[in-house]
């Protein structure tokens, strides 16, 4: 299938509402596909959801989340090495959010997330790194100090982005070391892993924890019966509506700040996991928009 659509929902927006200016959302496709450690495909993700995002309807049968506008940046080139690729996004994020704008960051291996969180606190114009609050959906708590000699690994990004003081909470995580163990104790990160969450338990940040926050969601937190498009698959995860419901209590009286998805590998000829992606990504849009 040619794939003829490089803009997100291309095929539903009205011209105003890819205005770069006016749109409250900009997207932003970074294939990145440097560090993974078990399947490829991560360098394929954000043309496939992407493509897919053009069968969706506008109305998602609530609101028409697309009205606020929905701009898609030019792809960020990821042939580089992977420090540069980083510097880069996080230039256009930098922009993005000094526009009062909300990044929305496509990849992609999970390492991207680094540089899309370090170029909002730099367009936002914050005093310290610990005014961001993380939120992340993952089946692994990628908090290794340094996997596969790579410090930018996306097995190390949640290391990188705790030792620079943001603050981290984490859900649905199901694959962890003991290295991982320590480090959620030695950076006081807040978390609920999957089977904790599967005994359906209260589930609520501490009082303290950002009001501005960042939701960065790994496809491999869903279950592998619904989206078995990633690299690392692992089973027990959460379900599609069970994820919106609870990115929907997290973020209520926050201000989210922007997002990723991340480690979405298709499966050649089969669509179906490309369209939950999009539609994932549409979905978190319309909870922003009724939050904000």
């Amino acid at each position: 299938m040619e794939n003829t659509y490089n803009i997100f929902l291309e095929s539903e927006l009205l011209e105003s509402e890819k205005n770069p200016t006016k749109s409250k959302f900009h997207i932003i496709s970074v294939p990145l596909e440097k560090t993974v450690s078990s399947g490829s495909g991560t360098s394929k993700g954000p043309d496939a959801i992407i493509f897919a995002s053009n069968e969706l309807e506008r109305y998602t049968g609530k609101s028409e989340p697309c009205s606020v506008g929905i701009f898609t940046h030019p792809t960020i080139d990821c042939d580089q090495p992977i420090k540069e690729v980083m510097n880069n996004i996080k230039e256009v994020t930098k922009e993005v959010s000094s526009q009062n704008k909300i990044p929305i960051i496509i990849g992609g291996e999970h390492s991207i997330t680094y540089g899309s969180i370090n170029g909002i606190f730099d367009g936002l114009k914050l005093k310290n790194k610990d005014e961001i609050g993380i939120i992340q959906i993952d089946a692994h708590a990628d908090l290794r100090k340094n996997y596969q000699n790579e410090p930018h690994s996306h097995a190390s990004v949640m290391y990188l982005l705790s030792k620079e003081s943001y603050k981290i909470a984490q859900f649905g995580v199901r694959a962890i070391s003991k290295e991982e163990v320590e480090n959620r104790t030695k950076f006081d990160i807040v978390y609920f892993d999957g089977e904790y969450i599967n005994e359906g338990k209260t589930i609520k940040l501490p009082k303290n924890f950002p009001k501005k926050i960042y939701i960065s969601f790994d496809v491999d937190g869903l279950d592998p019966s619904i989206m078995p498009a990633t690299g690392t698959p692992v089973p027990g995860g959460l379900g599609y509506y069970e994820s919106l419901k609870l990115l929907k209590s997290l973020i209520e009286g926050r201000e989210v700040i922007g997002f990723d998805i991340v480690e979405f590998s298709p499966i050649p000829n089969i669509n179906a996991y490309n369209f939950t992606a999009a539609t994932l990504i549409y979905k978190i849009i319309e909870l922003i928009n009724f939050n904000q």
